[in-house]
């Protein structure tokens, strides 16, 4: 008799799910049993988003917790067991180190885990050899790795959290892609966006989009910015997404008297709108898992700056779809900056190969399918079809 196999995707935040994983999840619900288990109870509209897909509420939080984290080891090695899941797979640090160990414990027989950056990479002494070794012990508890970039893999090879063959990387890497009807060339998104926040349609606009902390470079980029400004350079700094760290005040005192071309947008749902209107993408970060922002940046046609780091190595093509520079490099940051903002035509032709590059390889169904076909070899099924057991 047919029977589906049984997936379970665990996550912390839902958000990992909205962002990164919608199109993976709902192409696995085609051909697998999924429940996802996330800290956030699903409500109508999440079931109306994902009608085949079952969901489970574990409260895993970010910060070491014992007791709650404890009590969400156990919540789910109770549920793996009742489950008899065929695959348990995990993203982000504590969902995956929590999810590994139960699922160990419970016997699922396909434990798999993505890594999607390492927060130790930038961390000295005590701390880095704390969160490295639990990489380290879930990498060991897990029975199939992914890796969203192969220049992380090669960190995570060099650092000995990964054995010598352990580690995939789905196509050219990204856990998920870029989805390229929603993140695309918009002229009148361009002009409607500049419009609200009263910037003219021919300023040149240096987009940032994320968290804003500090190992995301970002006062690095308030002072490249200034830098860029003093050397005569023209143009505004946007800055999108939510300021985890409150640097709001120091990003302006550091971009000193240009603070005032210095644009805020806080946390939004609509990031491919600023990135249309923008003209060139500023990733300035220390650690990037892949730098999926940059991909996204470029399915709406513009080139990147990003910090020359594992990660961002692989979103962006040196020379060609973007440049790079050392990271931390206040001065080569502005330089880069200086020439593309000076060089129109150089701009445009990076913006386009960028484009180009982002259908070509990062398109979220060539992904979607990328981890499709990965599921049915560790399972030895068809690629196509009900699975037998």
């Amino acid at each position: 008799m047919s029977v589906l196999k049984s997936v379970c995707v665990v996550v912390s935040d839902p958000l990992t799910v909205c962002a990164f994983l919608s199109d993976q999840i709902r192409v696995l619900s085609q051909h697998f049993h999924v429940t996802v288990i996330m800290n956030h109870a699903a409500d109508e509209e999440w079931k109306n988003n994902f009608p085949n897909v079952t969901f489970k509420q574990v409260q895993i939080v970010r910060p070491i917790e014992v007791l709650a984290d404890f009590k969400a080891l156990w919540r789910l090695f109770s549920y793996f067991c009742q489950q008899d899941f065929d695959v348990v797979h995990s993203f982000t640090p504590k969902a995956g180190l929590l999810s590994m160990i139960a699922a160990r414990l419970a016997h699922v027989p396909n434990r798999l885990h993505t890594f999607t950056g390492q927060v130790w990479a930038t961390r000295r002494g005590a701390g880095r050899f704390f969160f490295k070794s639990l990489d380290w012990f879930m990498a060991r508890l897990a029975s199939e790795i992914l890796v969203d970039s192969f220049s992380q893999r090669d960190f995570l090879f060099s650092e000995s959290v990964l054995r010598p063959g352990q580690g995939t990387v789905l196509g050219h890497g990204s856990i998920s892609g870029v989805d390229i009807e929603k993140f695309k060339i918009s002229p009148a998104v361009r002009s409607r966006v500049r419009t609200d926040l009263g910037i003219a349609d021919d300023c040149l606009v240096f987009l940032y989009l994320g968290r804003l902390n500090r190992d995301k470079g970002v006062l690095d980029l308030a002072e490249a910015y200034r830098l860029f400004r003093l050397a005569g350079g023209e143009g505004v700094l946007l800055i999108v997404g939510p300021d985890e760290a409150g640097l709001k005040a120091s990003i302006l005192a550091t971009s000193g008297c240009f603070g005032e071309q210095v644009y805020f947008v806080g946390m939004t749902t609509v990031p491919q709108d600023y990135m249309a209107a923008a003209d060139v993408f500023c990733l300035p970060s220390y650690r990037e898992g892949f730098g999926s922002v940059i991909i996204e940046a470029a399915g709406c046609g513009i080139p990147a700056i990003g910090s020359r780091i594992y990660g961002i190595v692989d979103a962006v093509v040196s020379n060609d779809t973007g440049l790079l520079y050392e990271p931390r490099k206040v001065e080569q940051l502005s330089a880069c900056m200086q020439k593309l903002a000076q060089d129109e035509e150089l701009r445009t032709a990076m913006g386009v190969k960028a484009y180009d590059r982002a259908r070509t390889f990062f398109a979220k169904g060539i992904l979607s399918q990328a981890l499709l076909g990965y599921y049915q070899k560790i399972l030895a099924l068809p690629l196509t079809g009900n699975q037998k057991q």
